[in-house]
């Protein structure tokens, strides 16, 4: 007990070399604002992103494909390349023949500007039923 009551008292009597100021630098800050600036240059670092791989064609088709201009108006008559269609059957037949050749013709959908969308709609439904790829709506 007596070397406890020593230790004590020598660590609260102060000498004067104790009661220098410290000459040492505080490198708290310093450690602290370096990892500060780490976090912030990971988060910086772009992600590497994932690749898609996708499945290319080995060969280039040369074989431009036919346009095939389809206009309605607003009383649901259909003119194919300027002939008129009167028949649902035929154009039906129309669309199943561009989708069963090699080249599928592109199909531009040019309806008039009081063309009721369900006709619009209901030909767009005939060409994807038929497997065509290229339809679009034109002006």
């Amino acid at each position: 007990m007596k070397l406890y009551s020593q230790h004590l008292l020598s660590r609260f009597q102060q000498t004067d070399a104790d009661a220098s100021p410290m000459a040492e630098m505080n490198t708290t800050p310093l450690i602290d604002v370096l990892l500060v600036l780490i976090v912030m240059l990971i988060i910086t670092i772009p992600v590497p992103l994932h690749s898609v791989s996708l499945d290319m064609p080995s060969q280039t088709s040369s074989a431009v494909p036919e346009i095939v201009n389809v206009q309605m108006d607003a009383a649901g008559f259909v003119q194919w390349n300027d002939e008129r269609i009167t028949a649902m059957v035929t154009l039906k037949e129309r669309i199943a023949s561009v989708a069963s050749s090699p080249v599928q013709a592109e199909i531009h959908l040019r309806p008039a500007f009081d063309t009721p969308y369900a006709f619009v709609a209901a030909f767009l439904a005939m060409t994807q039923k038929a497997g065509l790829q290229k339809v679009g709506v034109v002006n």
